[in-house]
């Protein structure tokens, strides 16, 4: 049986918390406390409650990341994993995307993670550690759009199917990049 981590446990305490009050709104004591530790346990993981957010996010992508190549599991089902993901966590998703601002702001962070989990698929599959530089505007604009519809998706009342979305972020995908992702 596998235990769970400390950060695993102070990222639960965190997204329950998440559920009912909002993000700018929550202190490292709460997060802390809600799982019976204390203040300075959190801060020998995370140096903030930011850093905490992007180290959910991080585990989540890399998690279906990981999966790409192996029993067929492809880019779109990437998408399609990453959107059932936000869609079965919606309020905490919506949480961050309203009550984070500024340099911390989600959706800053998951841009640039984004961009640089999208320019390490390539690195891999070049078996090269550059990026060409004509690439990385490509990279950067499909990030910043993906990420826009994924917050106005995310946000909408009536929102599309999670299979009809990675169905459009899949066809927006630039031709010089789908060697490398759709592969």
């Amino acid at each position: 049986m596998k235990r769970k981590t400390t950060k695993e446990i102070l990222a639960e305490s965190f997204m329950e918390l998440s559920a009912n009050k909002p993000i700018n709104k929550i202190t490292i004591a709460e997060i802390a406390d809600n799982c019976s530790m204390t203040s300075t346990t959190f801060y020998r993981h995370f140096k903030d409650k930011y850093d905490l957010i992007a180290w959910i996010y991080v585990g989540v992508v890399r998690n279906y990341l990981n999966k790409i190549g192996y029993n067929g599991y492809l880019w779109k089902d990437t998408l399609l994993d990453g959107l059932k993901y936000y869609e079965q966590n919606r309020k905490y998703m919506v949480n961050a995307l309203k009550h984070t601002s500024g340099r911390d702001s989600f959706i800053n962070q998951m841009t640039e993670m984004n961009i640089g989990f999208i320019s390490e698929e390539i690195k891999k599959k070049r078996e090269d550690n550059n990026v060409p530089s004509e690439l990385i505007p490509m990279i950067k604009i499909y990030c910043y759009g993906t990420g826009q519809y994924l917050c106005e998706w995310l946000m909408d009342s009536k929102p599309d199917s999670c299979e009809e979305v990675a169905t459009a972020m899949e066809a927006c995908i630039p031709e010089e990049l789908r060697q490398y992702l759709c592969r």
